[in-house]
């Protein structure tokens, strides 16, 4: 019995011990861990403090965001020896005035308007104490140097599209018009497909004016002279045009936004009036469509420019009934207040306006009396809700003369109230002519008729430059598209 009590003991004893002995190297092995942890956060910590910009692979915004310790310079002075101090301050509080405008110039530069974003810096009034704003200010600097001026002026294509069809089941619901509607309109899903692919290809947009401006010449007269476009290399710029965002009457109930409003955040928004009476608001056409991608991709926009806007009057403008031949509805006052509203927004934010003549006019084939008489009606009682413009586009596609420079009677009129550059229609790549005081340009429909005819003929595709035309064409198109 007594040795049994004694093994008994011995056997507690060295469980006992076995138990000590792990329970110290779990301590153990836990010491080690935390010691190795914080190790690693201190490297991490020191090597963030220490880190130095490198614009090839930081954004902007972070170039002018690093963290950053109080800086100050002495100056000995001429009188020998003492200094002054000068104290920068620390980075920028999330929300502060310094932090907005960071943050308001790094979209400046994305947008490669880096003159705009450095002169914003240097006049904001804290600007030399300000150590994360001269970053950010040599930063586009820096990125100023990489641009190149685009080498052909002569060669920027222009694509052109009329209302985005956002209900294909209404657009293409067989009746008089659905014809017309596959042939000449695009489809918001092919609208979306087109952009990304040009601007995965390296496409930014620019305002026709970026192209060529009027300059006096030595003698006091004007001259059409094609400007510089810098861009990074490897961008391809390009203009972009809608025809017709005037939302005609024929076209309500076939599945078109009704007309452009600003919303309550004041960004610029579509409505669609629906057939039992209420009113849907979304990005149901070019404008918007166009202000989400930027607000996303802001590099594809060449200093805020937007497209081209090209209307007629006869049925009011933007989806508003102004003409002067709705004055007698209850809502034409309203209606040329909405729309001077929603064309002074859409001013601020990029886009501009083209006539297309007042009354959709064949300009090449009328008279010249039925030119003047159609312009002064454009001046009348469109201009007045738009503001001026100086470039029209042809309707149907057409000019008022061939290849060769401008002449005649037709030109000389359009040319003495303002307008200087002109727009037809062409399928090539680009076609451009500079006159001695216009630019004549050349348009690409991007539409049903121009992919069905590329689908059909492969070998001959005019939009193999800008997308794939089997990958974007919409099923819901009925085919073939006559």
């Amino acid at each position: 019995m007594g040795k049994s009590r004694g093994m008994d003991e011995r056997d507690r004893f060295r469980r006992r011990r076995k138990i000590i002995w792990a329970l110290q190297w779990l301590l153990l092995f836990a010491v080690v861990a935390v010691l190795v942890v914080g190790i690693a956060a201190g490297i991490r910590w020191w090597g963030a403090r220490g880190k130095q910009p490198n614009p090839m692979g930081e954004s902007v915004t972070e170039l002018g965001r690093q963290d950053d310790t109080k800086e100050s310079t002495k100056n000995p002075t001429a009188e020998g020896g003492s200094t002054t101090e000068t104290t920068e301050t620390a980075e920028p509080s999330e929300g502060s005035e310094e932090e907005k405008l960071l943050e308001q110039t790094e979209r400046m530069a994305a947008m490669y308007d880096y003159d705009r974003a450095i002169e914003t810096l240097q006049n904001y009034e804290g600007y030399e104490n300000s150590s994360a704003l001269k970053r950010a200010a040599a930063a586009y600097e820096e990125a100023k140097a990489k641009t190149v001026a685009y080498p052909d002026m002569d060669k920027i294509t222009h694509i052109f599209f009329h209302s985005l069809i956002a209900d294909t089941s209404k657009a293409f619901d067989g009746g008089s018009t659905s014809a017309g509607y596959n042939q000449v309109m695009t489809t918001i899903s092919e609208f979306n497909q087109m952009i990304q692919s040009m601007y995965e290809k390296g496409y930014v947009m620019v305002d026709i004016h970026d192209i060529a401006k009027i300059e006096l010449a030595e003698d006091g007269s004007e001259k059409m002279v094609y400007q510089s476009i810098y861009l990074p290399e490897g961008k391809i710029p390009f203009v972009l045009s809608q025809d017709d965002v005037s939302y005609y009457e024929y076209m309500t109930g076939d599945g078109f936004a009704n007309r452009i409003v600003v919303d309550e955040n004041g960004e610029l928004t579509c409505e669609m009036d629906l057939e039992d009476g209420t009113t849907l608001r979304g990005d149901f056409d070019m404008v918007p469509l166009i202000e989400a991608f930027v607000r996303e991709h802001p590099d594809f926009s060449y200093r805020g420019a937007k497209g081209m806007l090209c209307l007629t009057g006869y049925n009011g403008v933007l989806g508003y009934r102004t003409d002067t031949e709705y004055e007698n509805n209850p809502t034409y006052a309203q209606d040329v207040e909405a729309a001077k509203q929603v064309a002074a927004v859409l001013k601020e934010k990029g886009w501009y306006f083209a006539s297309h003549s007042w009354g959709h006019i064949h300009m090449q084939e009328r008279s010249f009396d039925a030119v003047k008489t159609d312009t002064d009606k454009w001046e009348s009682r469109v201009e007045p809700i738009l503001g001026e413009t100086d470039v029209l586009v042809y309707p149907f596609g057409e000019d008022i003369g061939d290849w060769h420079p401008y002449q005649g009677e037709k030109f000389e009129y359009l040319e003495s109230v303002g307008f200087r550059y002109f727009c037809n229609v062409d399928s090539a790549q680009y076609w451009m002519q500079l006159g001695s005081n216009y630019l004549r340009q050349g348009r690409r429909n991007v539409d049903g008729q121009r992919m069905w005819q590329d689908l059909q003929h492969p070998e001959k595709a005019k939009l193999s430059d800008l997308f794939d035309v089997q990958a974007v064409f919409d099923p819901a198109r009925p085919t073939p598209v006559q």
